[in-house]
């Protein structure tokens, strides 16, 4: 029987059937195959399905699994991959992203290295599909280890590409999930980790990021009207465990402003930090009337 590979590739998909085989083709290309590709589907209404088995009985020299669900939003993708990984790393590659040829490879030397560390796993880099430029900032010269919000607290700026040990992030709670909404940010779960754990620092591009239009990022002013629940609970979060106190007030304002779209009349009572959320209900309520503007121009 052949061992587990030490790596599970896993992509969360909804409706990408035309950029999902770009995905593909750069895992088939990939130096290193010690890897397993699952496929979560969103609940996708496209011909991805149909797409992902062609794949399964091609020979691509790695496994791929694929598990259909429900749409619930990216989180709730992400929980059901992590109830699935079996492997001892797990990376995301989203399904209109690449990875570069030696991108695998060079997850499996690191951790070689430095397995005996307990390290959560490894920080790496993002870079323009298009362009070729590193995503925001890269690492500071010498920088072994860190973890993401020391990252981004140190000036560090752009997405990052995180691999995670299976047994560390399954350690933390899931996703919550609030009916009617289908968005709770992934960094909730890397918020937590961060209390702990470090990352080991991989000074190496291992994602090439295209933004689609019509993506979390460039449809945020939406989602803020959509889903204030799993966004004040982000935000509540991000209080008890603060980048610095200039995030903290932002958080506070953001905090504030969520619980005003959803009509949380808890908003005081169920806020980590109740002095600072009563001093930032002006702003909350300014932020409120921009985000409300802002998607009416868009």
């Amino acid at each position: 029987m052949n061992s587990l590979p030490m790596l599970t590739v896993f992509t969360p998909v909804f409706n990408r059937a035309h950029t999902l085989g770009r995905t593909y083709e750069s895992l088939k290309n990939q130096s290193c195959k010690d890897f397993i590709w699952l496929v979560v589907d969103d609940g996708s209404s496209d011909n991805t399905s149909e797409l992902v088995k062609k794949w399964q009985s091609e020979p691509c020299g790695f496994e791929i699994q694929y598990i259909y669900k429900e749409n619930g939003g990216m989180h709730t993708a992400h929980n059901t991959a992590y109830e699935n990984i079996k492997t001892e790393l797990n990376v995301c590659i989203d399904s209109d992203d690449c990875m570069p040829i030696d991108a695998a490879e060079s997850i499996i030397n690191k951790w070689n290295e430095v397995r005996h560390k307990n390290y959560a796993g490894l920080i790496g880099l993002d870079d323009n599909i298009d362009t070729g430029e590193v995503i925001g900032t890269g690492f500071p010269i010498g920088l072994s280890e860190t973890t993401l919000c020391g990252y981004y607290a140190s000036g560090g700026k752009g997405d990052k590409k995180l691999v995670y040990r299976t047994e560390v992030i399954n350690s933390y709670p899931p996703y919550p999930v609030f009916e009617g909404e289908k968005y709770v940010a992934l960094a909730y779960k890397y918020r937590l980790i961060d209390q702990e754990y470090k990352l080991a620092v991989l000074d190496k591009v291992l994602c090439n990021v295209e933004y689609q239009s019509d993506g979390s990022s460039a449809t945020m002013f939406k989602q803020y009207l959509k889903y204030p629940k799993g966004f004040a609970f982000w935000r509540k979060v991000c209080m008890q465990y603060p980048e610095s106190y200039k995030r903290l007030i932002v958080d506070n304002i953001h905090y504030v402003s969520s619980c005003i779209i959803a009509k949380d009349k808890s908003m005081i009572k169920n806020s980590p930090r109740k002095i600072l959320t009563v001093f930032s209900i002006p702003a909350g309520i300014l932020l409120t009337y921009y985000i409300k503007l802002k998607e009416k121009e868009i």
